[in-house]
């Protein structure tokens, strides 16, 4: 690689280029891109000013739902004997939280201004197969005020002592649920709405599943009968049996209130949608839609990408990769950039295993191995599955992931082709940043040199906001 590297980097002419900022986590790369490179970004949405407004408007029209107060009065109960459980996203999750223009402190402060008890609202974080948040996090994500006079609890998807069954759903699911939060008298959820590369969208019913469901659950949500299914992707919900059976799991548990919110292309709060669970959530579907779907002509040789804020670790940013495929021609390259800030970059010690086994077997060896009677589900085997959804457009050549974060020797278990391979000098010394523009501009140069020796010149696109843009490809039927 090292010689093919240095070879490209003599060949290819880059002073007439364009410079693009590519999002890496808080900070930007700025990177040279041939001047012909698609720039592919979501469309506009009008900026909120006033974001209390904005807040005091949702709570006051709710979406095909009485107001919380009505709701509340409705449980035939003294406000201050009930129960409340809020369920809030952890750390993975842009979500606004706290602050100024955050969601939580309002509803909080309208319970208890309704009459419930501090002491009786539970604030439950919808965890998933997650790891528990760090005390730092929850701050990070709901201010210090909230996490110092609020019970705040991490739900744990393997704990029965935690958690109550609720039956079966239709596809012969035997489900339980977290049981603080499905025995309060008053069941709140919230939440982000955008593109999801599994259940359509996220938001609204996700909350409680796959949010706050027990591992069984979590098993089958996240096999390969469901991830497989092709209606099992970004902006589907119709016929997605991922979104249908987290929507019956929610509406079982039943949640009485939503809470979900939109942000644009720069993470600002773009709108609330507060009401009923399939209403509301429905309503902010359509517009996320209309926005972060973007129509293409044609598919492109080589696709520059970013984890987004979502991109925390490698487990994560396997969102960028699925965004990316409809933009890509077969045989392409799909080059992706993600500051893996989290306290492990990569993911759990079960990820890492599972990653290594995608590695060696490739991807329809490691669905096979899944698929195999004797398969025991293992946590965090459906985003090694996701990867290799890219892997099958592309290649191990053709996906190129840079993260200075994830340490060099650590990306010989990981899917696809690392970005160290071209760093040409010593790195040691080097800051993150340094290092994973190096990667990318390189990675670039590289891949453009190699596929003109296919005899053709290649275009390449950018997608601006990673994997929260939604490319979509459809081939003219004449």
């Amino acid at each position: 690689m090292k010689r093919d590297l240095e070879e490209a980097l003599v060949q290819i002419d880059t002073k007439d280029w364009k410079r693009i900022p590519l999002e890496y986590g808080h900070k930007t790369l700025e990177i040279a891109v041939p001047r012909d490179t698609t720039e592919i970004s979501m469309g506009s949405v009008p900026r909120i000013d006033n974001w209390q407004e904005e807040i005091e408007r949702a709570f006051s029209n709710p979406i095909g739902s009485p107001k919380l107060e009505e709701i509340i009065k409705k449980k035939g109960k003294r406000p201050r004997d009930m129960t409340v459980s809020v369920t809030v996203s952890d750390i993975t999750r842009p979500v606004p939280y706290k602050g100024e223009g955050g969601i939580l402190g309002p509803i909080l402060r309208a319970l208890e201004f309704q009459g419930i008890k501090r002491r009786n609202i539970k604030i439950i974080v919808g965890t998933g197969i997650h790891r528990a948040s760090t005390h730092e996090e929850k701050v990070q994500m709901y201010g210090e005020e909230i996490v110092e006079h609020f019970t705040i609890l991490d739900h744990d998807c393997v704990n029965d002592d935690l958690l109550v069954s609720i039956g079966k759903t239709k596809r012969d699911t035997d489900v339980s649920v977290n049981k603080d939060f499905y025995s309060a008298d008053l069941k709140i959820a919230t939440g982000l709405v955008e593109s999801h590369f599994m259940t359509g969208i996220s938001g609204g019913r996700k909350a409680v599943c796959p949010g706050l469901v027990d591992v069984k659950t979590l098993e089958k949500f996240h096999g390969p009968y469901y991830l497989e299914d092709p209606n099992a992707t970004n902006l589907i919900l119709e016929g997605n049996p991922c979104h249908e059976e987290a929507l019956e799991v929610a509406k079982t548990v039943g949640v009485d209130f939503i809470v979900n919110v939109t942000l644009d292309k720069d993470m600002r709060l773009t709108q609330v949608f507060a009401g009923d669970l399939v209403e509301a959530h429905i309503e902010a579907f359509e517009m996320i839609k209309a926005y972060a779907e973007i129509p293409l002509e044609r598919q492109f040789d080589i696709v520059l990408t970013h984890g987004g804020y979502v991109g925390r670790d490698h487990y994560q940013t396997a969102k960028a990769g699925v965004s990316g495929i409809p933009a890509v021609k077969k045989g392409g390259v799909i080059i992706i950039a993600a500051n893996n800030r989290d306290i492990d970059p990569i993911g759990s010690p079960e990820y890492k295993t599972l990653s290594h086994l995608l590695k060696l077997q490739g991807p329809d060896g490691y669905l096979d191995v899944l698929r195999h009677p004797h398969w025991r589900f293992t946590k965090d085997q459906w985003e090694p599955e996701v990867w290799a959804k890219p892997l099958r457009i592309v290649g191990e050549e053709g996906l190129i992931y840079c993260s200075g974060e994830i340490p060099k020797q650590d990306y010989a278990i990981l899917p696809g082709t690392s970005g160290y391979e071209f760093l040409l000098d010593e790195f040691e010394g080097r800051s993150n940043l340094q290092k994973a523009q190096t990667m990318v501009q390189n990675a670039l140069i590289y891949s453009i040199c190699r596929l003109r020796k296919r005899n053709s010149e290649p275009m390449a696109c950018y997608i601006r906001e990673g994997p929260y843009a939604i490319p979509v490809f459809r081939k003219s039927v004449l």
